[in-house]
């Protein structure tokens, strides 16, 4: 369980438990704080403690956390994010998303994958467990070319 952050820290609107209209708030903040690239800004919407599955890596803490987001971002060009609200409950959000990216050497990629996120009762992410899987493209393919514009609520196409 978490320790208790909440004297060091404002509290993280919106909080649990979710309603749909709270949890689609919550993934579209997580959406821009990632399309930011900012190691620092991700972090801090998780606690101190948060443990992360990302793939085949375990993390802890936010330290740990930014450190892993520097280094994805030096080796994922471009990045490029779409998250959707897939089903929540009480303080559970289960995501889908789909990004794109290029490595130094030009290729593009798409990675589709699927995310838990579990949070504490004052709005910071506690645990994220992601499953992801990358999908070579050409740059015509692309389709994802920066942040969402304001309002567009558009579903993430399966392929």
């Amino acid at each position: 369980m978490s320790t208790d952050h909440r004297d060091a820290e404002p509290l993280r609107h919106p909080l649990p438990p979710f309603t749909a209209h709270t949890a689609a708030i919550k993934v579209q903040a997580a959406e821009d704080a990632w399309n930011s690239r900012d190691p620092r800004r991700v972090a801090s919407a998780y606690t101190p403690d948060s443990t992360w599955r990302n793939r085949s890596t375990f993390l802890t803490g936010r330290e740990q956390i930014e450190a892993f987001l520097t280094d994805k971002w030096q080796r994922e060009l471009d990045y490029a994010l779409r998250k959707q609200l897939w089903t929540f409950s009480d303080n559970r959000i289960a995501v889908r998303f789909q990004y794109e990216w290029h490595d130094a050497t030009g290729q593009w990629w798409r990675s589709y994958g699927n995310e838990q996120w579990e949070f504490d009762a004052h709005g910071y992410m506690s645990r994220r467990e992601a499953s992801i899987n990358d999908v070579t493209i050409t740059a015509d393919q692309r389709r994802i070319h920066g942040p969402r514009p304001t309002g567009d609520h558009t579903d993430i196409p399966l392929r």
